[in-house]
């Protein structure tokens, strides 16, 4: 028996969906189950009113979208239009000229000169110029009449793994030996120094480990600044400022030497302290921020002393190269620890972290009051720049020894998809970041109740009407140092599930965002840094975006637990399965690596999913049930019940590719060596492994929907990151990535 879905011809649109859809939100979407969804006019109201819209009544919503339209005619000629090299290049132009001269000057001071043509309708928006494809990528200034833009012509991809390979002067991708990389979290490696936590030092030593084991790449989570006076705030995805790095990752020994860091602890008198935390199999990072940067303080204030005339006139040069954006985070930082220190009771201690709850004479970087405080302060906002200045040395570290160790691509960074609304990015680009809501995902399937970040995000009106300024500042600062770069949450480049603050998560809506756009800015700065691009795209995946991704060169991520076969029909069993939620249906097999979509890495798991030993033994539905984390109506014993067809689902997939033989192993003893060699057989462009599951490790990093109880971002490994090259079953698991072969077949192991 199967069952065709039909579904009906939606309804016209009322005035309140008319006005939402202009304002580029979408009041009908399809869920992570492949069902129609509708949002709820309440919900549309409420994300519509924080955007500034009026909509109680059909007259509001009609005299909400007659502003908006008249704002954007407004706006004739945008700051910045992108354009794909050989292709013709589009301008919009509300003017009805039927041509127009125009003046470009290249970034290498080449001018063209031509004439724009208005475009016909078919393919091109109303009021669209062309102008003759241009093959010179780059940021060049047009000049159409009296009007002028920046134009940036973008390759047609991304800088992409076999582009590094080239680079480095490798061969081909041959069969016996796949470009493979590590991932880390850097906050959980141990290098044999009373540190507390991983750093950028360990994050170099990982480096050279990992190219021992041949591996190109070590991708890392965000480094992102967090806030300094405010040690609980440690989730590298809510940063203060995606802009800039948390000085918690420098190890100070790096510029002022081993023996100036001794000299710091022992006056300080933080020894025995600092050993204690580093012996810790958790971060306490509400004491370990502290006493780091009481060593990060002494330094400072000896610098003249400690440090050479070359590295003091570095420091110099790199924050007058950071200019107004490193000035205005440090002035951020200076400003908030000021303000923590004179508050006086509770109400004051929560306010005072947040710019928003600010005297308004500082709630901008331009503000005089601002920069009063800079002059009054000239040694606290220096020693803020001196803090990334170190941390911007230590990337820089990373970066060169996983080069000089023979990596292709080497440090592989991670972008967040938001920023602290109360932070340092929110306060200096208030024009492009939407107030009054957080990034989040709708109900999916490993999230039931949805999610709500609790970051800010770009508002793509903000984007373009200031040229995407704040998007390429965010770009660059993160390929700064680095051969790669993860895009979390790479589905915002299209759309984003707004959650009004203080709404649940599914009460929110999706904002369209101007994806082509984005991506050609994207391609254009990957060539730049020569780094790849990895987008995460799990969770809802509009239908159109993956197609879109791949196009351009922006590898999205086969996770193991997401590629399974698809069926064409609907079976027997899974059609009463559906309609008896009694009767539990087989789950989707899964797929072979070999026929994993191309264009991607291929991995076993990321931190915010199970470790492959993990899921084996159901630890992750344990801790679900613990912290109430499980689908509406589910229980304990049905999860576990599930998983353990879904064991031996794949324990039949790994027999079927003859890694694997006889009895299906128990909960307890995950046949993961087998599980890499599987993973190494995918033909995606590179496969990264969790160095969790490289270990065999059973906890994940990070389990989403929970801010205590379990440790997010707290966890250490246990290995010397010295030693990972050193030991033999390291070694065999590498390998096994490497040639999607293990050393021997793998029966399960007895008892």
């Amino acid at each position: 028996m199967t069952r065709r879905m039909h579904r009906s011809a939606a309804p016209p649109p009322t005035p309140l969906q008319k006005l939402a859809l202009r304002a580029d939100l979408q009041p009908h979407w399809t869920d992570a189950w492949d069902q129609p969804r509708t949002v709820s006019d309440g919900a549309l109201r409420r994300v519509l009113d924080g955007l500034g819209l009026p909509c109680s009544t059909p007259a509001q919503c009609e005299a909400s979208r007659a502003w908006l339209a008249a704002d954007d005619a407004a706006h004739t000629l945008p700051p910045l239009v992108t354009a794909e090299r050989g292709q013709p290049v589009a301008v919009p132009w509300p003017h009805t000229l039927p041509q127009r001269a125009y003046r470009l000057t290249l970034e290498d001071g080449a001018i063209v000169t031509g004439t724009a043509v208005r475009a016909h309708a078919d393919g091109n928006p109303a009021g669209t110029m062309l102008l003759p494809p241009l093959d010179v990528c780059g940021y060049h200034r047009l000049e159409l009449g009296d009007a002028q833009t920046v134009l940036a012509v973008a390759p047609a991809r991304c800088y992409g793994v076999a582009d590094a390979l080239r680079h480095a002067g490798r061969a081909a991708v041959g069969a016996g030996a796949r470009p493979w990389g590590l991932a880390v979290q850097l906050y959980s490696l141990r290098r044999g120094a009373d540190c507390g936590m991983g750093d950028l030092t360990a994050l170099a030593r990982c480096c050279t480990s990992a190219a021992a084991l041949h591996a190109d790449a070590v991708a890392i989570n965000p480094l992102h600044a967090g806030f300094a006076a405010l040690p609980q705030r440690y989730s590298p995805y809510a940063p203060s400022s995606r802009l800039f790095l948390n000085p918690l990752y420098a190890d100070p020994a790096a510029v002022f030497g081993q023996q100036a860091l001794g000299a710091a602890i022992a006056a300080l008198g933080i020894g025995e302290r600092l050993a204690a935390l580093e012996a810790l199999t958790e971060i306490d990072w509400i004491a370990l921020a502290p006493l780091r940067y009481a060593v990060l303080d002494w330094l400072w204030q000896r610098r003249e002393t400690l440090l050479p005339r070359a590295a003091l006139e570095d420091c110099a040069a790199f924050r007058a190269r950071g200019g107004t954006a490193l000035h205005a985070h440090a002035c951020y930082e200076a400003i908030q620890a000021q303000r923590l220190a004179s508050a006086t009771n509770g109400m004051n201690q929560a306010s005072a972290p947040d710019w928003r709850c600010w005297p308004v004479t500082l709630r901008s970087p331009a503000d005089a009051a601002v920069a009063a405080f800079a002059r009054d302060h000239a040694d606290d906002v220096a020693y803020h720049a001196f803090l990334q200045w170190l941390a911007a040395d230590g990337m820089a570290r990373a970066q060169r020894a996983a080069c000089d160790a023979g990596m292709a691509v080497g440090v592989v960074c991670d972008l967040a998809v938001g920023a602290d609304p109360g932070g340092s990015q929110a306060w200096t680009r208030q024009q492009e970041i939407l107030a009054g809501f957080h990034a989040g995902a709708p109900p999916d399937l490993y999230n039931p109740l949805g999610q709500d970040w609790g970051v800010a995000v770009f508002s793509p009106r903000g984007l373009r009407r200031q040229g995407y300024a704040a998007f390429l500042e965010m770009l660059r600062a993160n390929l700064s140092h680095c051969g790669g770069l993860r895009i979390d949450h790479v589905l915002g480049l299209a759309r984003m599930w707004l959650v009004p603050a203080g709404a649940s998560a599914s009460d929110g809506a999706y904002l369209r965002y101007p994806l082509g756009d984005l991506l050609r800015l994207v391609a254009l700065e990957s060539w730049r840094h020569r780094a790849i691009i990895i987008g995460e795209n799990l969770g809802t995946v509009p239908p159109e975006l993956n197609a879109a991704l791949a196009a351009r060169g922006v590898l999205g991520i086969d996770v193991l637990w997401f590629q399974r076969e698809e069926a064409s029909t609907v079976s027997t069993a899974e059609a009463e399965a559906a309609a008896d939620p009694d009767i539990e249906a087989d789950p989707a097999p899964f797929q072979p690596p070999a026929q994993w979509p191309p264009e991607a890495i291929a991995t076993t798991s990321t931190h915010d999913l199970p470790t492959v030993a993990g899921w084996w033994a159901g630890r992750d539905l344990d801790w679900r049930d613990r912290l109430k984390l499980l689908a509406p109506g589910e229980t304990l014993a049905r999860a576990q019940a599930g998983r353990a067809r879904e064991r031996s689902a794949l324990w039949q997939a790994l027999i079927d590719a003859g890694l694997c033989h006889g009895p299906e192993p128990g909960p307890a003893h995950a046949p993961l060596d087998a599980v890499l060699a599987w993973l190494g057989s995918a033909r995606t462009a590179l496969r990264v492994v969790p160095l969790e599951d490289l270990l065999g490790e059973a906890e994940q990093p990070n389990l989403p929907g929970t801010t205590s109880v379990h440790p997010n971002w707290q966890r250490r490994l246990d290995p010397d990151v010295r030693a990972l090259a050193e030991t033999p079953a390291l070694r065999a698991r590498a390998q096994a990535v490497r040639s999607g072969r293990p050393g021997t077949l793998h029966p399960p192991p007895r008892g």
